[in-house]
Parts: structure tokens; C-alpha cells; sequence
């Protein structure tokens, strides 16, 4: 029995080292299920880390993903903004405000009125240029240098275009009440609507349009003139002359250049009926030839030197003999030839008038006038303001005349004697 007894307690003792391994001599297997638990406690608070770090990532996805399409939008709605203002053109009109803006100055150029000016202006042409989009949008569907433009392409709505064009032209003309004078502002009020509401349905209707648009195109400089000087005057006229004469042979060219476009576009243009090109010559040669004295009248009229008027009838004769090359062998080559002259005669007409001008005398008058009232009114206030003083100095009660120390002396110390009287 004893021998049996040790013979299975020795077998359990062997089956537990099976099972438990001995801390001293097997340390390591010993330790396992110590990590194993203390691996599943943790498993869940990694598991939980894990979750942040993805979380984290995710929303930092997210908002990068936001800033993207906003960043998007934004690019999306300025492009289509900067291509319904027809920027290009927009600053060619801000360059001729800004040039009778400097012109009807006197000797010293107000800066900050002359950029609020161009601004404002900016955003009158901005709108007048969407406008026209607006009620185009199916002419410039049909033609191939329009077709891609943000309204017929579909890139932004019609709503959307005239919310932009009423918003901006709305702020451009009172930028221009506010800065300028009432005057600048209803040129620019008056031409925006000349150019969106007759200009662009007559160009569906009579060739008449490109007078025009002539007309539109003379205004800005009157516009800066008008918010430089605050009045309008003979010489003011020479330069919209220059813009108006100018444009007839330059848009002249383009539309015979782009007949087949403008024809599949729907518009009226008056080389339509001009298939050899001769009549849309003539008119470009006629309208240089008034150009020419517009140099000398610059000068006899005191807006420039009699430099300005030797070198704008240099530059008018260059366009002339442009024109008069059209008229004797019209084609696309001549026309083009006049058409890219036009567009250098242009900013050099401009350049040597700015550079030649003189002083605007109405407007150094006036300043002069207005200081001299000025200091007239300042010395009617001044004595006016001397004479009030005078009688309010007139009206104070006097004081009474004080009496000497001895007669206070005296009284103190013989109070039964009276008090001394001094005459003056």
C-alpha cells in the first residue's frame, strides 16, 4: 500500500511539472500566462488608441477635402467672374477714364480720387460687359470665339451672371457718387445702360450698332474728366473725339475679318452688305481722315503742347495710310494690317497726350476762386468773431472800485470813526 501510494503521488508530481512548469527552472514558460493576461488587459486600450489615430486621420481628410472644394469654388466663380467682365476690354476703358481723370486735373493729380475713379469705373464696365452676355447667350453659342465662354458653355447660370452684373454695377456707381460727384456717376449709370440695353439688342437689329457702340466707347473719358473737374468743357471732347473717330476703323476691320462668325452669330454688321469690302474701307479711310486736326485742336485749346500736336498727326497719317491700303485692295491682309495699326495708335495717342498735357486752367480757376473766397469768408469769421468778443467784453458787468488798504485799516481799529473817502 505505501509503495502504491508513492508510486501515484510520484505520477501527480510529474503530470503538475507537465502542466506547471517550474518558476526556477523554466522562468520564461513560467511567465507566459502573466504576459498573456496582462496583453489581453491592453489589448483594448490599443485598440481604443487606434481608433483615435483613425478618427484623427479621417477628419483630417475631411477638412482637407473641404478646403479643396472650397478652394475649387472659389478658382471656379473667379474665372467665371474675370471672363463675364471681359477683363481685358474693362481695363482698356478703366486706361481711358483714368487718362481724362489726369487731364481735367489742375497742377497737382489727386491719386486717391484718380484710383477710386478707375475703380468704380472698372465695376460699371464689369457689368455692362456681363449684361451683354446675359442677353447673348445663344448668338455666342453659335460662334466659335464665344462659344466657350462661361454662359454658353453652361459653367455658371444666367441668375447667378445677373446677380453678379447688378451687384457690381450697383456698387461701382455709388463708389463714383461717393469719391467723385454726381456727375461722373450718372455718365457711368447712363453709359452702362446704353451699352447693355440699346447697344446690345440693336447689334440683332441694324448696323447702325457699331455708331453706337462708338459712342459707349467715348464716354469714359468724359467720365474721368468729369470726376477730376466737376464740369465738362470744350477741351474735354478731344479725346472721346479721338475714341470715337478711332473705333470705326478698328471695329470696321474686325467685322470684316469675322463676317462668317458674326453672320452664324445673328448680328447686323455693316460689312455684310459689303461683300467686295470697298464701302467698309472708305468708312475707315473717312473716319482716320477726322483724326487728323484732333492733335492741332489739343493744342489751340490749351489741353497740350504744340509737341502732342506734330506727333498726333504723325501717328493719325501712319492709321491713314493703313486705311487708304484697305480701301485700295481690300482683303483680309490689309484688313488685318489696319486692324493691329488701330491697336497700337491707340495707347501712343494717349501716352503723348498725357505726356504733353497742361494744366486743366478751368480747374486751376476754380481752385484759385474757391481759396480766394475761402480766405475771405475766413477773414468775415474772423472779424466777426472779434466783434462778438468785443461785446460780450462790453456787456460784463464792471467791477466796483476797490477801495485802498487804509480805509480797511481804518476801520478795524477805530470802529466809531468813518471810513475815508478818496476821490479820484
Amino acid at each position: 500500500m505505501w509503495r502504491g501510494g508513492a508510486i501515484a503521488a510520484s505520477a501527480a508530481r510529474a503530470l503538475r511539472s507537465r502542466l506547471i512548469p517550474d518558476p526556477i527552472h523554466h522562468p520564461a514558460t513560467s511567465l507566459t500566462p502573466i504576459a498573456s493576461a496582462r496583453a489581453s488587459s491592453s489589448a483594448p486600450s490599443a485598440a481604443a488608441a487606434n481608433n483615435v489615430v483613425e478618427e484623427a486621420a479621417a477628419a483630417a481628410v475631411s477638412v482637407s477635402q473641404q478646403a479643396g472644394s472650397v478652394s475649387n469654388a472659389l478658382h471656379h466663380y473667379g474665372r467665371c467672374y474675370w471672363e463675364l467682365s471681359k477683363a481685358r476690354l474693362s481695363a482698356l476703358v478703366v486706361a481711358t477714364s483714368g487718362a481724362g481723370y489726369v487731364l481735367g486735373s489742375g497742377n497737382v493729380v489727386d491719386i486717391a480720387g484718380l484710383c477710386c475713379t478707375c475703380a468704380g469705373t472698372m465695376m460699371v464696365a464689369a457689368s455692362a460687359n456681363t449684361l451683354n452676355q446675359v442677353f447673348e447667350i445663344k448668338n455666342d453659342a453659335k460662334m466659335k470665339r464665344t462659344m466657350r465662354r462661361p454662359l454658353p458653355s453652361g459653367r455658371i447660370s444666367p441668375a447667378h451672371a445677373a446677380m453678379w452684373a447688378t451687384s457690381v454695377g450697383a456698387a461701382g456707381t455709388a463708389l463714383l457718387a461717393w469719391k467723385a460727384n454726381g456727375l461722373a456717376a450718372g455718365l457711368a449709370a447712363s453709359n452702362l445702360v446704353l451699352y447693355a440695353f440699346v447697344y446690345t439688342p440693336l447689334k440683332q437689329i441694324h448696323p447702325v450698332n457699331t455708331w453706337v457702340g462708338a459712342v459707349v466707347g467715348a464716354i469714359p473719358p468724359l467720365l474721368g474728366w468729369a470726376a477730376a473737374s466737376t464740369e465738362l468743357s470744350l477741351n474735354a471732347m478731344v479725346l472721346p473725339a479721338a475714341l470715337y473717330y478711332w473705333q470705326i476703323p478698328h471695329f470696321m476691320a474686325l467685322a470684316y475679318l469675322c463676317r462668317d462668325d458674326y453672320l452664324a452669330g445673328g448680328y447686323r454688321m455693316f460689312s455684310f452688305a459689303d461683300p467686295s469690302g470697298k464701302k467698309t474701307a472708305w468708312v475707315s479711310l473717312r473716319n482716320c481722315l477726322y483724326m487728323l486736326p484732333l492733335g492741332l485742336f489739343a493744342y489751340n485749346w490749351g489741353l497740350s503742347s504744340e509737341w502732342f500736336g506734330l506727333e498726333a498727326s504723325l501717328l493719325t497719317m501712319g492709321l491713314t495710310i493703313g486705311a487708304l491700303s484697305f480701301v485700295l485692295e481690300p482683303s483680309p491682309k490689309t484688313a488685318r494690317r489696319m486692324f493691329y495699326g488701330s491697336l497700337l495708335y491707340l495707347p501712343a495717342f494717349m501716352a503723348g497726350l498725357l505726356l504733353h498735357r497742361l494744366p486743366n486752367e478751368q480747374k486751376v480757376h476754380n481752385l484759385t476762386e474757391k481759396s480766394e473766397l475761402d480766405g475771405v469768408l475766413y477773414g468775415a469769421d474772423l472779424q466777426d468773431d472779434q466783434r462778438a468778443r468785443q461785446k460780450y467784453e462790453d456787456r460784463k458787468p464792471s467791477r466796483g472800485q476797490s477801495r485802498p488798504p487804509v480805509a480797511y485799516a481804518s476801520v478795524a481799529p477805530f470802529p466809531f470813526l468813518p471810513v475815508p473817502i478818496y476821490e479820484s
